[in-house]
């Protein structure tokens, strides 16, 4: 891959780049762009990025049920991320739900 199409190339995955809400100072989108501007930069730099931001692994490597949804707590995960997605959007549950450990 010639230097200046493995730069565009990683410019595009850098602009795809989902922003990350919870750290708005450490954005992966910019490390990506500033590393389009490396030298250096190998094609497998890019296809790392590409794989990464394609999800390929756990697509590859897909979980099964058994460890998504554990016997001693089958909903852990779910929970998880639906508390990421609303912490997100800036919702929380209010101080008595955590304490008691009520979940909607």
């Amino acid at each position: 891959m010639v230097a200046s199409k493995a730069t565009q190339k990683l410019s595009s995955i850098a602009s795809s780049w989902p922003v990350d809400p919870f750290r708005p100072n450490i954005q992966l989108k910019n490390f990506l762009k500033s590393l389009s501007a490396h030298p250096k930069l190998t094609s497998e730099a890019v296809q790392a990025a590409q794989l990464l931001r394609d999800n390929a692994i756990q697509k590859k490597y897909s979980l099964a049920t058994k460890t998504l949804q554990p016997a001693s707590m089958p909903r852990h995960y779910e929970r998880l991320v639906e508390g990421y997605e609303r912490s997100a959007r800036g919702a929380g549950r209010p101080w008595w739900q955590v304490f008691f450990g009520v979940w909607k």
